[in-house]
C-alpha cells in the first residue's frame, strides 16, 4: 500500500509526556532533527518548567520522557526529574552520552538517586562510523560514559536502552539482530553492558533534512518511506498517545512536528491553556515527514511498531 500523502490520524488515550527543554547542545550530529548545537540559545525557563509540572500533576501520565537538545545541560533538569519521577509511573532521559559525561559529577548525583530510564544515542559500535555522525572523538567519549553509566548499574541493573540511527539514509535494520551484535562486540571489547537496543529511522527533518538537500537524495528518501509505508504500524504511532511540549510551553504531537512548529490546532497553543478533553478530540497534524514512523517495521522514539 502506498500514499502520496500521510492518511489522516486520529488520537487514542494519551500516555506520554514529552518534554524538549531546548536545542542547546555539546555536539552538532547530521542526523539530528532538532538542529541541535552548542551556539543554540533555545533553552527551558524556571516559569516553563513550573508550567510543565503543574500540567503533569494535574494529569497523570505514564511516562516522562525529556529530550532536547541535551537536557543534561539545562538548568531545569534536576529539578524536572526530581518532580517528575514522583509523578508519573517512569521517567526517561534520553541521552547523548557525552553531554551527560560532561556534566558528570551532577548526573551521577541524580540518576543514582532517581534511576531514569536511560536512552543513549550510540549509532554504530565502529569508531569511525559514529565520528563520521556525531563528530570527531564522540565514539571514545560515548564507550567511556556507557562505562559510567555501567558502575552505576545501568544497563545491569537498571535500564539503559541504546539507540541506533542508520548512517545513509536507509531504513534500519531489524533491531533484535542488531541488538546481538551490539552485546558481543561492547562486551567482548568494553566490557559494556546494556538492557535493550532501539532501531530508529532519521526523520527528515532539521540539519537532517539539509543534509539530505546538499547530497540531492531528499527526494529520494521521500519516496523511499512512501514505498515502504506499512498500516500496521499506525496503532502504535508515538503521536496517538503523546502530548509534546517544547522548550518554551507550546504543545505538538510529536518532536518532529515540534521541530517545524506544524501545530495541531493550526496556530500555537500553550501547555498551560491546554485541556486534556480538548486535545482529544483534534486530529493529528500530519506531513511527508510522518512517513518515517510508519515505514517497514515502523519507528518512534520507542523504536519498532511491529
Amino acid at each position: 500500500m502506498k500514499f502520496e500523502t500521510f492518511p489522516q490520524i486520529s488520537r487514542s488515550k494519551l500516555k506520554v509526556l514529552q518534554i524538549n527543554v531546548g536545542k542547546r547542545c555539546n555536539q552538532v550530529c547530521t542526523h539530528c532533527h532538532v538542529s541541535a548545537g552548542p551556539e543554540r540559545t533555545e533553552d527551558m525557563t524556571s516559569e516553563t518548567a513550573t508550567e510543565i509540572l503543574e500540567f503533569a500533576r494535574k494529569y497523570h501520565f505514564e511516562v516522562a520522557d525529556i529530550t532536547g537538545g541535551a537536557p543534561e545541560i539545562n538548568a531545569q533538569f534536576p529539578r524536572l526529574l526530581k518532580e517528575l519521577t514522583t509523578l508519573c509511573d517512569k521517567v526517561i532521559v534520553r541521552c547523548n552520552l557525552t553531554a551527560a559525561l560532561s556534566r558528570k559529577k551532577q548526573t551521577s548525583e541524580l540518576f543514582m538517586k532517581y534511576r531514569p530510564a536511560v536512552a543513549a544515542s550510540l549509532p554504530c559500535y565502529d569508531a569511525k562510523n559514529v565520528d563520521s555522525q556525531r563528530g570527531d572523538g564522540v565514539f571514545e567519549k560515548s564507550i567511556k560514559a556507557l562505562q559510567w553509566l555501567n558502575s552505576m548499574g545501568f544497563g545491569r541493573e537498571h535500564e539503559l536502552t541504546l539507540v541506533y540511527n542508520p548512517l545513509k539514509p536507509t531504513l534500519p535494520p531489524a533491531a533484535d539482530e542488531l541488538e546481538k551484535a551490539y552485546k558481543v562486540h561492547l562486551k567482548e571489547s568494553y566490557d559494556i553492558d546494556f538492557t535493550s537496543l532501539i532501531a530508529i529511522a532519521n526523520v527528515p527533518v532539521g540539519r537532517y533534512r539539509e543534509d539530505l538537500e546538499s547530497h540531492g537524495t531528499y527526494d529520494t528518501y521521500i519516496q523511499l518511506l512512501k514505498e515502504h509505508y506499512n498500516p500496521s504500524t499506525v496503532n502504535g504511532l508515538m503521536c496517538r498517545s503523546h502530548v509534546n511540549v517544547d522548550w518554551q510551553g507550546r504543545v505538538f504531537d510529536c518532536d518532529f512536528n515540534n521541530q517545524l512548529e506544524l501545530q495541531p490546532f493550526g496556530q500555537p497553543r500553550l501547555l498551560k491553556d491546554l485541556k486534556i478533553e480538548d486535545w482529544q478530540k483534534q486530529k493529528i497534524a500530519v506531513a511527508d515527514h510522518c512517513f518515517t514512523c510508519t515505514a517497514g517495521c515502523g519507528s518512534s522514539c520507542g523504536g519498532s511498531l511491529t
